[in-house]
């Protein structure tokens, strides 16, 4: 294919001190809010740029920004093409057909000028996603995200070992059209397919960095809204970035790059973060909690994506016993607080929060979490009596719930306890941790009940049931429970949504797992810019179409 000819956007950029400054758009686009130089900071160095390894919200942020794939959710929540022109699905539901475009172009700054010169670039083909999923699914590369793609043929036995990555059921018809064949109709499948896992992967790029992929600015190549200028980190040293210039190649009709340039601190701490916030050196941050920003000042988007529940140590001596744990399960009267919780709160009864869509639109507007109230004060008590009975014990002694402070104001939770310590007569008081804390006490197991954040690494139900499969403190939870599979083979919206619902239940019956509030993620900005787009999932902010007024 020939390709068509690049004139690369300039910019006035100078490298000071180990940072880099660098004007804005030019004057005729400040009206669009096009053509700005954001500045932006990320709460630790990016651990890879390699899509189908990476996790740490650093690298999702860059690697959101650096590629793309075959399709994308649009600011509804549908999902859309991208890469892809357009797909077919078979009648059966498990072959997918995608007719590639022929206009997303891999770049690669060869001679590091800044300018997109015609050996600089070639298209992404559909062998590039063939090689990606047999990445993904290679038992050797170890991807987080392997486990998610069980759908496709084959999978799990190359996931064993059994069968080379050849047999993946990917597979190139021509450089443009992509095949991808399922084991099972699963209407997840799209949904899997608009995450960084999925994106491509161009195998010569991948074979020449000689195992750096995604380590450095040299072992990194952009199919997205922008490529990667420089990236350097010294963990002794302060002037750490990562600068991402604009991938002209790859503007067209349906996909803008209104940014110029997106120039990236490396601080330490999210605490470092909000002080670069503060000092006006970046435009926006993110956060679970917003005390003291003006609204009227300050753009603040909150995102439900997080359900906070109680866990109980499976080795505690007490907690241990399923029946003391129901007791606390039943104990909670969610119902008193209905009409005091801020915003930042809602009530919880079910194991997926609100932020999770299907579609469009909110699994929990498809399925109300008020079927799985347990509140039953009578239950309470006959589960306490049987409990203690087990236990040999005429009283239970009190005890703490450990919180992690940066996530949640506990003031909620010691309402709810005082309900609990009237029902069952047993002192529940709260204990306020940092983050440092609470993690260290959950990893070493000391603690009797926690008050655990879930979210799940991207947004699906099918993700927040897998934390119970990865996250240690919740398998005793999950109690030999496996859903994934009955989920990944619901080849309808409906089926899902009827799926994901008796997931829950059969979750909540098991009393490990107590979830009581739904709570929000937050995106906040200056007032003078407009669609910075946050995944509270992934922790990825998207400045593809940012736009600055300033």
């Amino acid at each position: 294919m020939k390709k068509r000819k690049i004139i690369a956007i300039t910019a006035c950029a100078a490298m000071i001190a180990g940072g880099i400054t660098a004007c804005g758009g030019d004057d005729d686009k400040r009206g669009s809010g096009a053509g700005h130089m954001y500045g932006a900071a990320l709460a630790g160095n990016p651990r890879s740029l390699d899509p189908q390894f990476a996790g740490d919200p650093s690298s999702a942020t860059v690697i959101k920004n650096l590629y793309s794939g075959l399709v994308m959710k649009d600011s509804s929540g549908s999902i859309v093409c991208c890469n892809a022109k357009d797909y077919t699905v078979s009648e059966d539901g498990c072959v997918y057909t995608f007719n590639l475009r022929d206009d997303n172009y891999w770049f690669f700054d060869t001679n590091e000028d800044d300018a997109i010169g015609d050996d600089e670039y070639f298209p992404v083909t559909a062998n590039d996603y063939v090689f990606a999923f047999r990445r993904l699914l290679d038992p050797k590369m170890h991807s987080p995200y392997a486990r998610d793609f069980t759908c496709i043929k084959n999978s799990q036995r190359v996931m064993e070992g059994g069968y080379s990555t050849e047999a993946v059921g990917a597979e190139a018809l021509d450089d443009f059209t992509l095949q991808i064949t399922l084991e099972y109709p699963c209407a997840e499948f799209l949904g899997l397919l608009t995450t960084p896992a999925a994106f491509p992967c161009n195998e010569q790029f991948f074979i020449s960095t000689k195992g750096r992929y995604g380590l450095d600015d040299r072992s990194v190549m952009s199919n997205g809204p922008f490529y990667v200028r420089q990236w350097f980190y010294d963990p002794y040293g302060s002037n750490n970035i990562l600068y991402m210039r604009k991938n002209t190649a790859n503007e067209r009709d349906g996909y803008e790059v209104l940014p110029s340039f997106v120039s990236f601190s490396i601080q330490d701490s999210e605490a470092e973060v909000r002080q670069c916030f503060k000092e006006e050196e970046t435009e926006c941050f993110t956060a679970m909690k917003v005390g003291g920003y003006n609204p009227r000042k300050y753009s603040i988007v909150g995102q439900k994506a997080t359900t906070l529940g109680l866990i109980f140590n499976p080795k505690d001596k007490l907690y241990s016993n399923k029946e003391l744990c129901k007791a606390v399960a039943f104990s909670a009267d969610r119902e008193a607080l209905r009409g005091q919780l801020d915003s930042d709160l809602q009530i919880a009864y079910g194991i997926i929060p609100p932020a999770v869509d299907i579609l469009g639109r909110s699994y929990r507007d498809l399925a109300s979490d008020k079927q799985f109230d347990m509140f039953d004060k009578e239950k309470a008590v006959q589960c306490l009596a049987k409990a203690k009975e087990e236990l040999k014990i005429s009283s239970v002694e009190s005890v703490k719930i450990i919180v992690d402070s940066s996530t949640v104001d506990s003031r909620y939770l010691h309402l709810l306890s005082q309900g609990c310590q009237e029902s069952l007569g047993i002192y529940i008081g709260i204990e306020d941790l940092t983050s440092k804390e609470f993690n260290e006490r959950i990893a070493n197991g000391d603690y009797s009940i926690a008050l655990y954040p879930l979210k799940a690494d991207f947004n699906s139900g099918l993700a927040v049931f897998g934390e119970f499969d990865e996250n240690e403190c919740l398998r005793s939870a999950k109690g030999g429970l496996n859903s994934s599979e009955s989920i990944m083979q619901c080849p309808s919206v409906n089926q899902l949504v009827d799926s994901y619902a008796a997931a829950e239940k059969a979750l909540l019956e098991q009393y490990g797992f107590i979830p009581l509030f739904y709570k929000n993620s937050y995106i906040v900005a200056n007032k003078d810019n407009e669609d910075i787009i946050y995944d509270p999932f992934t922790g990825s902010v998207d400045y593809r179409i940012a736009k600055n007024y300033s």
